[in-house]
């Protein structure tokens, strides 16, 4: 049996107010609530993706714009030197590195790098137009440029061909970093016309030797590399 929450008045099942004073009868067994209409908006907008067409689009022309205003102005106002020519490098830098993620997602990653590699050369072959003398360029930028495009293609077909793990991966990096250096060595002893010798890229090298032969062993044991791989996380 219901009673009024205002007067007390004893109300029957099928009551919807009472009787007496009025008053809405409430079931709290039967209470609906009663929500009001949210403010926000109920369904979800969502914001038109950028096409990679479009981001290529304006990459491109950003990238046109800035290279032809510094050259106009290097042409018509600041003609001192061919300054210019370091954005157009940037310019051209900056457009093959982002081609392969902005234009075209299926570009190899060889042809990707070997790009990269060659980006960089005509940069700092536009650099070497700036300077006196190109000596530095033919015989010290270009070769390292090679040599690291070289290494960096050379990294990613191994990865390719054996079994790729972060232990076989720092066996590949620390065979490459000292060759690097050896050969950055005999290059920087070329250009200054001193006699052929290995010195302080020695001393990367050794390093590296001992690093590899750790790496090697790891490898080749089983119980090791496991033990590697147990204790640090990979």
């Amino acid at each position: 049996m219901s009673y009024c929450v205002n007067c007390g008045v004893e109300l029957e099942p099928s009551l919807q107010v009472c009787p007496l004073c009025n008053t809405p009868v409430i079931n709290p067994k039967e209470q609906h609530k009663t929500l009001s209409p949210s403010p926000y908006p109920t369904s979800k907008g969502q914001v038109e993706t950028v096409k990679r067409k479009d981001l290529g689009i304006l990459l491109s022309v950003v990238l046109t714009a800035t290279s032809i205003t510094c050259l106009l102005l290097n042409l018509l106002v600041f003609h001192t030197s061919l300054w210019s020519l370091l954005v157009i490098g940037i310019c051209i830098c900056l457009f093959v590195f982002t081609f392969p993620a902005v234009f075209y997602s299926k570009t190899p990653l060889p042809v990707s790098l070997l790009a990269d590699g060659l980006s960089v050369a005509v940069y700092l072959f536009l650099i070497s137009r700036l300077t006196s003398s190109d000596v530095w360029f033919w015989q010290l930028g270009f070769p390292i440029v090679i040599l690291l495009t070289g290494m960096i293609e050379l990294y990613t077909l191994l990865a390719r061909i054996f079994p790729f793990t972060i232990l076989s991966g720092a066996l590949y990096l620390f065979v490459e970093i000292p060759a690097f250096c050896v050969s950055l060595e005999l290059l920087i002893r070329r250009l200054l016309d001193r006699p052929y010798a290995v010195t302080w890229s020695a001393v990367v090298l050794t390093v590296c030797v001992i690093i590899d032969i750790a790496l090697i062993t790891i490898l080749a044991k089983k119980r090791l590399r496991n033990e590697v791989r147990r204790r640090l996380h990979f």
